[in-house]
């Protein structure tokens, strides 16, 4: 989840005081780097669909497996996350947490986000030429099926790195008067200078050096509203460079490594599978079948809202589209019964966070591909944690609207319910044709999303027709820039935790969570209370990275079944997404719904007691999880 410019809390371009006048020459060149970077962006959102759906075609249907269309897909993937990540800086829109900046005047908060920008300058500044000498070294690896240099792939780092250093420097210039960029500029230089002569005092303290980099560091820099992508990056290319002897381009090895998983495809293809539903109808019809069916019933819209993120939820994979899918469709009914703006958006919030395990979630796979737990198995783990979790809060719902006035509230009729289930089956269908793909053998859990996605242009041209062709482009380019500000973020969070690893700080968090008192029970608590604070301050896929190859195998030493510990710590972090005054996904909701922030602060409160009881039980009882494993 990230919150772009335009969203509360981030100073965007209409409300920052510094920004001067424009700059024809640097405007033209702003213009041109984003067309050259946007529309390769995109076209390589649709050449990894009809890649990875080539290779499920030909060997379901042809029975004759194209060897080369997973190698392909892998280089293009690179190339993919690299122009996303521009493509999102360009944008203002990679993961940060902005809670604290955003009480902050305009001017100061436009100055501090001139210091984030220049902070990542330094970084990228320092990162460009050990990619382009990882690059360098990759020509000697073939690629085994295309037989092409591995460097063919691995450019794409030097290549996305150097044009989002240019990228960082004509932003500060465009956004403040040429003193003010100057001055944010040479503050953060004064720092990085002053801790570079701090150097030679640092190597003595050892594992001391974790808590000042990756607590101390890191925290600062996020807390100052530095993309975490970038504080990561910082953080762990500072520690490399000034504490120990590996070399840089090590940084990039991780890097590359975290982004490059080919599992990983699956979020650019869900993420564009969810901006799919929303354009073609196909959620609205979902939605208006479960308002026919519950619309008379007392609280009956929430009741709608829970099951339409739960089923939404299911075919995206995103907490965002999910969100914008499901809000604009409910919310004007449910204001004119006189639901208060305030109740809507924490109710929002609290079902993005219930349905976080609902498959295909970006948390889980992203789970899967840094644990090495089976995809399928958390595929299947993850639907009845999000029934257990949507029941507390449909309990809620019931309490709070046990006297509600239905009046004026007309009962549709069995044919009205008949026609609207009719016109919602495809939709419907659409769920299951996605888990039956996976469970049949027909794809795996990274190419289902394409079967996912030509579903969903057949439905909207051929039965819902509703397929507006003027957004195929905006929505490729912006599955390019979240994807890529996701990506980037796990490979900044891969080499942080390599670094981590490398110090023998995790035997040190593992020797300490098995001397916990009472074992099992204990670890489980600790890790709920964990992954709350971290989902509120990190979110779930850097926590995931940089925590999840530590804790899942001390969970599987103290006899914890990894499903079940994979669905209680993304419930967890679901829970600290979505709880203010951090929680960047409560911001992300009001953003979709257009109500303030303050509004829904109150009656959040009861939604996220009901979240945590509902995780204390999917903790308490094993079997949600595992049962049908």
């Amino acid at each position: 989840m990230n919150i772009s410019s335009d969203e509360p809390g981030v100073a965007g371009p209409m409300d920052n005081p510094l920004q001067p006048a424009p700059v024809a020459w640097l405007e033209t060149l702003h213009r041109a780097l984003a067309t050259l970077v946007e529309v390769p962006a995109a076209l390589l959102v649709l050449a990894e669909v009809f890649v990875l759906l080539a290779g499920v075609t030909s060997r379901y249907v042809f029975h004759e497996p194209l060897v080369w269309s997973d190698e392909l897909a892998s280089i293009l993937f690179l190339w993919l996350a690299m122009l996303g990540s521009i493509v999102a800086f360009q944008r203002g829109e990679h993961m940060r947490m902005t809670a604290i900046v955003g009480k902050l005047g305009p001017r100061k908060r436009a100055f501090l986000d001139l210091i984030a920008i220049a902070a990542a300058i330094a970084f990228l500044g320092f990162v460009v030429h050990p990619a382009y000498e990882f690059a360098q070294d990759e020509v000697f690896v073939t690629t085994p099926a295309m037989g092409i240099p591995n460097s063919w792939r691995a450019a794409a780092l030097p290549i996305g790195l150097g044009l989002m250093l240019l990228v960082g420097l004509m932003q500060i210039f465009r956004m403040a008067r040429l003193k003010d960029a100057l001055l944010a500029l040479g503050l953060v230089a004064v720092v990085i200078g002053c801790v570079t002569l701090l150097g030679p005092l640092l190597v003595p303290l050892g594992n001391w050096n974790l808590f000042i980099f990756f607590v101390l560091g890191v925290g600062a820099l996020v807390l100052l509203g530095l993309p975490i992508a970038f504080a990561f990056g910082l953080a762990t290319f500072g520690y490399i460079a000034l504490t120990t002897n590996t070399p840089p381009v090590v940084v990039i090895g991780r890097m590359d490594e975290g982004m490059s998983h080919l599992i990983l495809l699956a979020v650019p293809l869900f993420v564009l599978l969810g901006l799919l539903i929303e354009m073609t109808g196909i959620a609205r019809a979902m939605v208006s079948f479960l308002a026919n069916l519950l619309g008379h019933v007392r609280g009956g819209l929430s009741y709608v809202l829970i099951s339409a993120m739960y089923l939404v939820s299911g075919i995206s994979g995103s907490k965002a589209a999910d969100m914008a899918a499901v809000a604009p469709a409910l919310f004007p009914e449910m204001r004119k019964r006189g639901a208060k703006p305030g109740d809507l958006v924490a109710l929002l919030s609290a079902t993005g966070a219930q349905t976080e395990t609902i498959p295909p979630s970006l948390v889980l796979i992203t789970i899967g591909s840094a644990t090495g737990v089976s995809i399928a198995a958390l595929f299947t783990g993850g639907l009845l944690p999000g029934v257990v979790v949507g029941a507390t809060l449909a309990a809620l719902v019931w309490w709070r609207y046990r006297g509600e006035n239905l009046s004026g509230v007309r009962k549709a009729s069995g044919r009205e319910i008949g026609k609207s289930l009719l016109i919602a089956v495809p939709a419907l269908a659409l769920p299951v044709v996605i888990r039956a793909a996976v469970v049949e053998g027909v794809a795996t859990a990274t190419e289902v999303s394409t079967i996912g996605i030509v579903y969903a242009v057949l439905a909207g041209l051929l039965i819902y027709r509703q397929f507006d062709w003027k957004r195929i482009y905006p929505m490729l380019v912006s599955t390019a820039s979240l994807s890529g500000s996701i990506l980037f973020i796990i490979g900044a969070a891969t080499g942080m935790a390599w670094a981590l690893t490398q110090s023998g700080f995790s035997t040190a968090l593992a020797d300490a969570m098995k001397a916990l008192p009472g074992g099992a029970i204990t670890f489980m608590a600790v890790s709920v209370l964990a992954f709350i604070i971290l989902g509120s301050v990190l979110e779930g896929i850097p926590a995931i990275v940089l925590l999840g190859p530590l804790l899942f195998p001390i969970a599987r030493q103290v006899g914890i079944h990894e499903v079940h510990y994979a669905m209680v710590v993304t419930l967890a972090m679901g829970i600290g997404l979505f709880a203010p005054p951090f929680g960047v996904g409560y911001y992300a909701a009001c953003a979709i719904s257009r109500i303030h922030p303050n509004e829904g602060m109150k009656p959040i409160v009861g939604y996220m007691v009901a979240l945590f009881l509902g995780t204390v039980l999917v903790a308490a009882i094993p079997w949600i999880s595992t049962g049908f494993l």
